[in-house]
Parts: C-alpha cells; sequence; structure tokens
C-alpha cells in the first residue's frame, strides 16, 4: 500500500469543509439548524423522507400495503432533501432528534405518533396493520433477527464500503478491501440464507425482505455505487434469484419511485400524495 501514514491527534477538532460528497451537511453536534415547520397533508400517515435505500424501506412497505386493499395505510410523502439539510429543520428535528431519514407520523389517533428509524417505522406498521410480521413463534423471531441483521450490516455496506469506494474524497486501498470484504461477506450470508428458503425469514415475504431487498438486491441488481463488477455479484446466484422475485412485485416498483432523486427523470416521484401520482 503507498497511502499516507495519517497519526490522530491527542484530541478530534472539528474541521469544516474536510471533503467527501456528505461534507456540507456532517457536523459533530446534533439539533435544529433552523427553524422550518414539516408540511402535513391530507392522510392519516405522513412520511419525511428521501428515496435512498433506508427510504425506499418504508415507502415499499406502504405500497405493500396498498396492494392489499388497506385503505388505512394511504400516505403523503415528503421530500426531505438531506444534501440540502432539510433533515435539520426544527420541524424534523422534533420528530426524528437524530436527523436521519425516513421518520413518520401517524395522526389517525387521538394524539400524533411519530416512529423514526427504518426498522422501528416497518415493525410499527406491521403491527399496525397486522401484516409481513408473523405473530406465532419461531417464524416471528426468525424475521426480527433477519430485520436487525440489516439494520447492523448496512452500516458496513453503507458507511464503509459505499464510502470509501464511492464517495470519499480520495481512494485508499486498505479501507476499501477492508470493506469490501466485508460486503461480500454478507453478500454470503444471504446467498446462503437463500440456497433454502424462497424469502429471508423462509416461506413468507415479510419486513425482513422489504428492509433488506432495498440495500442488497439493489447491490446486485447494479444499482448501488456502480459496484457490481467490483464485487462479483453474479457469484450469489440465490440472491439474484430473490433480488429478481422481489423487484417483480408491483408495490416495490412504485416504492423505489417515491420520494426519489435519482435515475430516470421520468420515473422519479419527488412527493407522493396520492395513488394517481405514481402512474
Amino acid at each position: 500500500m503507498n497511502n499516507s501514514t495519517y497519526t490522530p491527534p491527542k484530541v478530534w477538532k472539528w474541521e469544516k469543509g474536510n471533503g467527501g460528497k456528505f461534507a456540507n451537511i456532517n457536523r459533530p453536534v446534533s439539533g435544529a439548524t433552523h427553524e422550518k415547520a414539516l408540511p402535513i397533508g391530507k392522510h392519516p400517515l405522513q412520511l419525511y423522507s428521501l428515496g435512498t435505500p433506508n427510504g425506499q424501506k418504508v415507502t415499499i412497505m406502504l405500497e405493500e400495503l396498498l396492494e392489499l386493499g388497506i385503505k388505512e395505510a394511504e400516505y403523503d410523502a415528503w421530500l426531505i432533501n438531506i444534501s440540502e439539510g432539510d433533515q435539520f429543520s426544527s420541524g424534523f428535528v422534533e420528530i426524528n432528534p437524530n436527523s436521519k431519514i425516513p421518520a413518520l407520523v401517524d395522526r389517525s389517533g387521538e394524539q400524533p405518533i411519530r416512529i423514526f428509524e427504518s426498522g422501528s417505522i416497518l415493525t410499527y406498521l406491521a403491527e399496525k396493520f397486522s401484516v409481513f410480521l408473523p405473530t406465532t413463534q419461531p417464524e416471528r423471531a426468525e424475521t426480527l433477527s433477519w430485520l436487525f441483521w440489516q439494520m447492523g450490516s448496512a452500516p458496513f455496506l453503507g458507511g464503509g464500503f459505499g464510502h470509501f469506494y464511492a464517495y470519499a474524497p480520495e481512494k485508499f486501498e486498505y479501507p476499501i478491501n477492508r470493506f469490501a470484504m466485508e460486503a461480500k461477506r454478507q453478500l454470503d450470508v444471504l446467498d446462503q440464507r437463500l440456497a433454502n428458503n424462497q424469502y429471508i425469514a423462509g416461506n413468507h415475504y415479510s419486513i425482513a425482505d422489504i428492509a433488506i431487498w432495498p440495500w442488497y438486491g439493489a447491490l446486485v441488481k447494479g444499482w448501488q455505487y456502480d459496484a457490481g463488477e467490483f464485487l462479483s455479484v453474479h457469484e450469489y446466484k440465490h440472491l439474484l434469484r430473490w433480488a429478481d422475485e422481489i423487484y417483480a412485485r408491483p408495490a416495490v416498483q412504485r416504492g423505489r419511485r417515491v420520494n426519489c432523486l435519482q435515475g430516470d427523470p421520468a420515473q422519479q416521484v419527488r412527493e407522493r400524495h396520492d395513488a394517481s401520482d405514481l402512474l
């Protein structure tokens, strides 16, 4: 390796403009940077998000609920452009103190309920509408285990591999190798699991599939970080079979388009307030 050696100082200090795609919004403190109330639409469920893999989890879930004919799952999806710092508005921080998308407010009851973190939102919606999360054991435990596998694993894929491979201002061999190895290990975990199971948690489509697909399904389909060839994703035939099967679902295709700012402009739906927005 020919990377220069970095010696950490005794006390770390924040240096603004330190490079990288998201340098302008990264900071070492929390809280709001500006006053701005969030809009509220006509539906009981108000989603504030962006069409990243984490955001897609929730829009796919909501579209799957609507696909089942659950009218109470109608929702407004408001765009939170994280590149412009929308997540640091006072209104957004009020519903998610961590300033990360997605965040949901359920206004169907007497008091609004805020839910943040994608795994929490998926679980909340699954329990609210009694679907995509088994109620009996061991199926329920298996589903939740894989859901939380995704929560713990994706940061190594996104913040680790994706950051150093695609977003860092310079390419360094050590972190790219380190996280490429971990990304491939995770792909192998899924591939081995899917060798003997139709879906991630077994024979039933669940919130585990909905959570994992936007990250790992998109990766093996070549949509994530333009890294398919680099990671030799063709090796994971069972994972590829699953990725294609999930993508064939109409609700998944619709959910990927909501709050989307990338790809084909004709497929981008910046905000969603009615089913007709996705026609």
